[in-house]
């Protein structure tokens, strides 16, 4: 139970961080502001659920597709662990640039059909910054079936809050809009990326700790 508690707390707000719901939500209302209401809340429901299709294909088939390229885990922590706080850095301080990259990739449309997949849950919602988190975040597998279990647990918990966060969020898009404003967004966009800065750094410490450990266990 302590392993699936630790894995959930650090795999949410890593997810939630990269994927950040509330700057999504903004810019599913813009590209949906011509369906009805119903249809909006169907098309929200399926974006969830394809996201979490996208993050748990990352989470637990990912590392069998690096094994498959011959890619140690600590390479990946390393390179993983770089990318978030890189991702994160940029956040951090361009913010506006991030969701400006996203609002090229959303049009106005005026039917549901064809367009929960792409391009809302890819690249809007879950794109490669995603996957790469989701990836870095499995490729501490312990050896023990405990172990293992645990970080099972915890993270497709931590993917299925986060599907869950981004159906309620692109739901309420009308009411977060009310009440957040582009301001409100920004500050959230902020601390989120703070917060990924530091479980990048930590991905990057324990893959470098993992490399360095058979060069010090020699001296």
């Amino acid at each position: 139970m302590h392993e699936a508690v630790h894995a959930f707390l650090l795999g949410f707000p890593a997810l939630f961080s990269i994927v950040n719901p509330i700057a999504g939500a903004f810019i599913f209302r813009e590209m949906t502001a011509r369906l009805p209401v119903d249809q909006r809340g169907i098309l929200a429901r399926k974006v969830g659920i394809y996201s979490l299709l996208v993050m748990m294909g990352a989470l637990w088939g990912g590392s069998f597709v690096l094994a498959f390229f011959g890619i140690t885990l600590d390479a990946l922590r390393v390179a993983g662990g770089m990318v978030v706080a890189l991702t994160a850095w940029q956040l951090l301080h361009s913010p506006d640039q991030q969701e400006a990259s996203k609002r090229q990739d959303a049009v106005p449309v005026t039917s549901a059909d064809d367009i929960a997949m792409f391009p809302l849950t890819m690249p809007i919602t879950t794109g490669p910054g995603t996957i790469a988190v989701a990836v870095a975040l499995s490729a501490s597998r312990p050896h023990t079936w405990n172990g293992f279990a645990g970080l099972f647990i915890g993270l497709t918990g931590a993917a299925l809050a986060m599907a869950l966060v981004i159906w309620v969020a692109y739901r309420s898009t009308d009411r977060m809009g009310r009440l957040m404003g582009r301001s409100g967004s920004r500050i959230v966009t902020r601390l989120s990326a703070f917060l990924l800065l530091c479980i990048g750094v930590q991905i990057l410490i324990t893959g470098v700790v993992d490399v360095l450990r058979p060069l010090l266990m020699h001296r």
